[in-house]
């Protein structure tokens, strides 16, 4: 696929994201693009965290931006033991061709203690081979 990874380390909790295009579940004539993104993150640390919340910031081709935050991902709150990793899929649709998502994980240790964990910025880019006709 080539698709591209992006990666960001906090704390010693490493997030990869690797985004890719459905273009079967888009439609373009009526300006509905859909990406999936899965999302890995890996506890390198020494410390056990759980993932509470996720906070997302998309920005769109023609600069339009939007704010979600939601518990957990995906329907879980899933506790990330040392040298453990979790991993899942979710989607974001568009309006434009392009866009760019940004965002952090807030995680809390066995102590209670709260942090945020960056997930890098990736961009949501239409394949080459897909060329958008008006």
């Amino acid at each position: 696929m080539g698709c591209a990874m992006y990666r960001a380390v906090t704390r010693n909790i490493q997030i990869t994201v690797e985004p890719y295009y459905l273009a079967e579940e888009s439609t373009p004539e009526d300006d509905q693009f859909f990406w999936a993104y899965t999302v890995s993150i890996e506890n390198l640390g020494r410390e056990t965290v759980q993932l509470m919340s996720r906070h997302w910031h998309i920005i769109d081709a023609n600069g339009n931006s939007q704010q979600m935050d939601g518990s957990g991902v995906v329907g879980e709150e899933p506790v990330i033991e040392p040298g453990d990793s979790f991993q899942y899929t979710s989607g974001c649709p568009l309006n434009t061709t392009s866009g760019i998502m940004t965002g952090n994980y807030r995680m809390q240790t066995l102590s209670g203690e709260t942090f945020a964990v960056k997930i890098p910025a990736f961009s949501l880019d239409l394949p080459d081979m897909v060329k958008t006709v008006h």
